[in-house]
């Protein structure tokens, strides 16, 4: 049944979920971590590449700033 024009999306999905089936121990400590800190995949998957992109930028131009002023 598997899509022969599966996207990455589904496919990294679909690996995630096999991987939690074969080690839910390591899962539930993953998840705790997740919840705890936040994932960069899951930000990086939520803004796409146009947001992600943006994102750098800002932090790029926040850096360049904060070093101006602190020296």
């Amino acid at each position: 049944m598997k899509d022969s024009k599966e996207t990455p999306e589904r496919r990294r999905e679909r690996m995630r979920q096999e991987e939690v089936k074969r080690n839910p121990g390591g899962n539930m400590r993953d998840a705790s971590n997740r919840a705890q800190y936040g994932g960069l995949v899951d930000l990086v998957n939520s803004l796409g590449w146009k947001g992600t992109g943006i994102l750098i930028l800002v932090i790029i131009i926040g850096f360049i700033i904060v070093s101006i002023f602190l020296n």
